[in-house]
């Protein structure tokens, strides 16, 4: 019987979190180190969003490449070297002394990112009992605790050391690393009936469509308030220590809208969770532009707290309504749904070169009218919840 953890969770959960966490800490560099990347790259914010767009592209759209294979080949390795990889490359972030340079670095350590989370998603979901949304609530909340102190520790030290210095930081990575990959448990070769294909989707193609553009929606509006909000705070006087800041209090109370967002769909259902979280965000993410720094910031958490509760949910819904094929439907709802979503950065990007990253962020704000439409149309998850996905 497995070792019982924090929460009564599997503990291998909460290992296979902690890999999460120091893996997505390296993939949010870049953002917060635009206020230095721009101008020492002579970067235009297009052309800003239009790198964001790549690495996203890297880092999650192949996430359905991954999926698939981990479905067919051997999970484990992929959760084992897409961390390393991911670590080792992002960390000459600051070594860039060009677009193109930079481009490359974000590309390949995306790919890292994305060979990890697909089967992870999956092992999670399989680790957990009937608490499914809880389960992938804490999976989810490690990775968003990395996203969320890498602007806090990473950002600030890059700035005294400097960019040409940033390599060193891959250093505590990759002692983390050291520990958090041996906790990883043994994982054997998907069997046959688990595997993804047309014909096992086909009878969940119309809710999966929903949720996969649901998500698209949802993520556009956070990667484009996350790319630009540190150019947007230095520019109204913070320094690049206090913008980091504030994204890690964004990135913070997202997390924690992530982590209660799964048990809240437990209880009261997908759907519910999603249409009331998404616009419950609006207003506060609309406010956000018109404030003072810190009260962008604020207004930004509790946006952010909303707009992320939705992530974890998805994720475990699709799984449910799915039979087979378990890393293949949550490299879809997570990587291929993000990366989709973040096509829309480089727009944002233009539209804040030509009326103003304000502007553009108000008009962002209301992109979760739409997805909270198309959620009011999927079924009610917890008819599932008796059948999860391969029983």
């Amino acid at each position: 019987m497995a070792e019982r953890g924090w929460l009564g969770l599997d503990g291998r959960i909460w290992k296979v979190a902690s890999t999460h966490l120091v893996v997505d800490a390296y993939t949010n560099m870049y953002a917060p180190l635009l206020p230095l990347l721009i101008p020492r790259l002579d970067l235009s914010l297009a052309t800003a969003g239009t790198l964001a767009m790549l690495f996203q592209m890297s880092n999650s759209v192949s996430q359905l490449g991954f999926g698939t294979l981990a479905d067919r080949w051997r999970p484990r390795a992929f959760i084992l070297g897409g961390p390393l990889l991911a670590v080792v490359v992002l960390s000459f972030i600051g070594v860039s002394t060009s677009a193109l340079m930079l481009g490359t670095v974000l590309v390949v350590g995306g790919l890292g990112g994305a060979a990890f989370h697909p089967p992870a998603a999956a092992l999670v979901y399989r680790m957990a009992d009937h608490r499914k949304g809880l389960a992938m609530s804490a999976h989810i909340s490690g990775g968003s605790l990395g996203f969320a102190i890498s602007p806090l520790i990473f950002v600030p030290l890059i700035a005294r050391l400097g960019l040409s210095w940033s390599w060193l930081i891959m250093l505590p990575g990759l002692a983390a690393l050291s520990w958090t990959l041996r906790q990883v448990p043994p994982m054997s070769r998907p069997e046959a009936h688990e595997r993804s294909s047309l014909r096992s989707l086909r009878p969940a193609l119309v809710p999966l469509a929903l949720l996969y553009f649901t998500v698209v929606l949802r993520t556009a509006t956070s990667y484009g308030f996350m790319t630009f909000a540190p150019t947007l705070l230095t520019r109204r006087g913070l320094s690049i220590d206090q913008a980091s800041a504030a994204v890690f209090v964004y990135l913070l109370t997202s997390g924690v809208g992530g982590f209660f967002g799964g048990p809240l769909a437990d209880r009261f259902g997908a759907r519910q969770v999603m249409v009331a979280t998404l616009l419950a965000s609006i207003p506060f993410l609309a406010l956000a532009p018109m404030l003072s720094p810190w009260g962008f910031t604020a207004m930004l958490a509790i946006g952010g707290l909303l707009l992320q509760s939705t992530l974890p949910v998805s994720v475990t819904f699709a799984q449910q309504v799915t039979k087979a094929g378990a890393a293949t439907v949550s490299s879809l709802m997570m990587g291929f749904a993000w990366g989709m979503g973040s096509l829309a950065v480089p727009l944002i990007g233009m539209a804040a070169d030509r009326w103003g990253i304000n502007t553009a962020l108000v008009g962002l704000s209301a992109v979760p009218v739409l997805a909270a439409a198309l959620a009011a149309a999927l079924p009610d998850s917890r008819i599932h919840a008796e059948t999860p996905a391969g029983s």
